[in-house]
């Protein structure tokens, strides 16, 4: 009898969920729901970098993607799916209760956006980044950061939960723990969710919240009460063990088999972030960089642990043992905005047309909406076409990618975007051109850090909306960086990679890697460097690199 898996994806906009046939990775059905309040951007505050995701949205969205795929799935399919794993973004962490509510789902947090998760794009807690790396640094005793690339994060666990409960003292007055994403929703479907039931994920707590075994688990009380002493007790209410993605977390509460049309049979597996398992998903292998990009990019690297050894490498978001595939080392870095860069520049052209074709006389309501519709499909489109007859360094101008801060190399959220060059004859796609340059020099910034600190990059594989939508962004992002980039075939790579992963937790396979062969859907295209291009880009790159250096300064320097 055929077996099947359940891969949740939980994305930034909204969760995506597929149903696989475990033989061989084929998708028999998926279905996405778009988060309701996130989407009518309520308790976010861009202007001050707040972004937050009510519970509700991602209890909705589990709900109605598992029965929408089942629903639309051959009879009998149901009865034979053995497993659900969850990959989510990250970090993004929520206080909770004694029980292991959210906060936000208690009526008197309800619209709290602090009882709420705090998503991984939210920057609001970047004095408590900069107050741990200065800590960790000066006292005395072990550099936490030291496998978290030597800088922490704004977008990472500690910093967060230490900015909410200096703001909000009746959050801090209720919160007995915190949670990331990844392990609440393992954790809802088992029926663990008190703190101390819950397993959590080494791919979370070791690339966001400073854990290691070499320090026993998390930080020492010491070092976080030194920090703050709002932290006291705190890391007593936490864990001291994770576990990594093959493993079960539980099964299915009798409640929750019910909601989903499920035997209580199925097993959950320990969850992760989406990046490391969308990088099982695109068929990751040693020394070749999974990158999804997408709104941000998510950089992936496994390598063997005897050959990493002791090497740390510097300013990238951590190394972790099987944080992404069980046994080996897994490197992560990225971009804090890459299609987001791309999305703030449509939104600046649209502003005109969505508010004069609002105001206008001619045209009646229906034949607004469409035009309007019509323009913002075709705008990237149109700007990626003109661009690329555009020739290299032709039009002057370097722009710099910062416009959501700097993850990787060297975590650094006060940093700005920058256009440089412009004139009066710098028109759209001349600076759409740019920015699109702006994003493959970042990516490559990412790359020559690893090659710099010894790890080797063979290849790239790309995955996300961006791989699968731009030809024109894919083969600019070849030519900087000077690699093969393989696209994967899956248009679901992140959800595949939990299903491979739920795989293993069912018995059906007894590594992730023995999944990952049987599953994979292998690659749709492949887009080669071209060497006349290369040779441009490397002046280009040196520019911004240089413009770079410069502007870091500055803006450091007027803080």
């Amino acid at each position: 009898m055929t077996k099947y898996t359940l891969g949740v994806d939980y994305g930034t906009d909204s969760v995506r969920t597929i149903l696989v046939d475990a033989s061989n990775g084929n998708e028999i059905a998926n279905s996405v729901f778009y988060y309701p309040r996130w989407k009518a951007g309520k308790y976010c505050v861009p202007l001050k970098n707040q972004f937050r995701q009510h519970p509700l949205d991602y209890v909705e969205g589990l709900e109605s993607t598992i029965r929408d795929v089942l629903a639309k799935a051959p009879a009998g399919v149901a009865e034979n799916v053995v497993a659900i794993s969850i990959d989510t973004t990250g970090s993004t962490p929520v206080a909770v209760d004694l029980n292991g509510t959210p906060l936000a789902l208690l009526p008197e947090f309800a619209e709290n956006p602090n009882a709420m998760f705090v998503l991984w794009k939210d920057h609001t807690a970047t004095a408590e980044a900069e107050e741990i790396n200065t800590l960790a640094r000066s006292w005395g005793g072990v550099d936490y950061t030291k496998f978290e690339g030597g800088i922490y994060s704004t977008e990472w666990f500690w910093a967060k939960i230490l900015r909410v409960l200096r703001v909000d003292e009746k959050v801090r007055a209720k919160a007995y723990s915190w949670v990331e994403h990844c392990d609440w929703i393992p954790a809802l479907l088992t029926g663990t969710e008190a703190p101390a039931e819950m397993k959590r994920s080494r791919c979370s707590a070791g690339h966001k919240a400073m854990w290691h075994a070499d320090f026993g688990g998390l930080p020492a009380e010491e070092f976080l009460v030194k920090l703050d002493p709002l932290l006291k007790g705190l890391r007593s209410q936490m864990y001291d063990e994770t576990y990594t993605c093959e493993v079960k977390a539980g099964n299915l509460t009798p409640e929750w088999a019910k909601r989903l049309g499920l035997s209580e049979n199925v097993a959950i597996g320990v969850g992760a972030f989406d990046a490391h398992l969308g990088a099982i998903g695109g068929e990751i292998k040693p020394y070749y960089l999974s990158k999804i990009m997408g709104t941000s990019t998510c950089d992936i690297l496994i390598a063997p642990l005897e050959e990493v050894g002791d090497k740390l490498v510097k300013g990238i978001c951590g190394q972790v043992d099987g944080s992404v595939v069980p046994g080996m080392m897994g490197l992560e870095a990225g971009q804090s905005a890459f299609g987001d860069v791309y999305a703030w520049f449509k939104q600046l052209l649209m502003w005109p047309v969505e508010t004069l074709i609002a105001d206008s006389k001619i045209l009646d309501e229906a034949a607004k909406t469409k035009l309007i519709a019509e323009i913002s499909d075709n705008i990237i489109p149109k700007l990626s076409k003109e661009a690329e007859q555009l020739g290299i360094g032709d039009s002057g101008i370097i722009a710099l990618d910062w416009m959501n801060g700097r993850r990787t190399p060297d975590a650094n959220q006060l940093l700005k975007g920058a256009i440089l060059g412009i004139n009066l004859g710098s028109d759209a796609p001349r600076i759409f051109r740019a920015l699109v340059e702006a994003t493959a020099f970042g990516a490559k910034k990412i790359v020559d850090r690893f090659i710099d600190e010894g790890i080797p990059i063979e290849g790239i594989i790309a995955l996300g909306g961006v791989a699968k939508k731009s030809p024109f962004i894919m083969q600019v992002v070849a030519d900087v960086i000077n690699k093969p980039i393989l696209v994967a075939k899956s248009e679901q790579a992140c959800a595949l990679g939990s299903a491979m992963a739920a795989a293993v937790v069912g018995g059906l396979y007894p590594t992730v890697l023995d999944a990952q062969k049987a599953m994979g859907n292998g690659f749709e295209t492949e887009y080669l460097p071209n060497a006349e291009n290369v040779a441009k880009y490397q002046k280009l790159y040196e520019q911004y690199s240089q413009y770079g250096q410069v502007i870091e300064a500055e803006i450091m320097k007027s803080r």
